[in-house]
């Protein structure tokens, strides 16, 4: 019972610190952008650590515990990858084309793309609830990891809707529901409870999920305005980071 409570208190806590990191993103977009690239380098860092030092871990204990297919975590793994990939690509190959001719830009573009990014958020709230179904440390790690990258969503959820025409004001009121999309994911999954046998399956999901925002999303745009040592020092600083958290855990 205590260790419900406590469980329960922690996701809301977290819930909160990631509509905090997704408003904050969006803010620091519109105000910071020139700091941004230092911020991302670090959180690239993080994701990976997290990816790397406690989710691997959990996913090698768990395959042993329930004798699972290793090439199975493998193979959802790589779904977990490819299935951002393709959706995040869906929703910005018509955005890069609209960039190619600068009075071709459609308030709607922005709107549809923002709308996919708040679904995308709410996944990121079942993320971390069902790394909580897993334990308690490994909640905390994805948590980490996505409170993070809520942060990046912020701010691109507010650069779509700005870069296609749509007024500051409707860009506010995207974040808010792109804040709140994570609290619900979040809450959602105190109504079910995913089986151990396929725990597992959503771990290397997940990590495919980590994986590629991280290499392929956040660290290129960390080093778009600054490629530099300081930045790949800040990605490093962030692993350490991570590792040396789960270490102690």
């Amino acid at each position: 019972r205590k260790k419900y409570n406590l469980n329960y208190m922690t996701l809301i806590f977290l819930s909160i610190a990631a509509f905090v990191s997704t408003l904050i993103g969006g803010y620091f977009s519109i105000k910071n952008q020139d700091k941004l690239h230092k911020i991302m380098a670090f959180t690239a860092g993080v994701i990976l650590g997290v990816v790397f030092f406690e989710i691997f871990p959990e996913i090698f204990e768990l395959v042993k515990e329930n004798n699972s297919n290793f090439t199975s975590v493998m193979i959802s793994l790589v779904l977990g990858f490819l299935f951002f990939h393709i959706l995040e690509k869906s929703i910005l190959i018509h955005h890069h084309h609209e960039g190619e001719y600068r009075e071709h830009k459609h308030p709607h573009v922005g709107v549809a793309s923002a709308l996919a990014l708040i679904g995308h958020s709410f996944l990121d709230g079942v993320g971390i609830g069902l790394g909580f179904q897993v334990s308690p440390a490994v909640g905390l790690a994805v948590a980490i990891a996505v409170i993070a990258h809520d942060f990046t969503d912020g701010m691109n959820t507010v650069n779509l809707l700005l870069h296609n025409k749509n007024s500051d004001a409707k860009a506010k009121i995207f974040l808010v529901f792109d804040a709140l999309a994570p609290v619900l994911g979040v809450i959602s999954t105190l109504f079910f409870v995913i089986p151990n046998s396929y725990l597992v399956l959503y771990l290397g999901f997940l990590a495919g999920f980590l994986l590629y925002i991280s290499a392929s999303d956040i660290l290129p745009e960390a080093h778009e305005k600054d490629s530099s040592y300081k930045t790949i020092l800040l990605t490093i600083s962030g692993l350490l980071f991570i590792f040396i958290i789960s270490r102690f855990a």
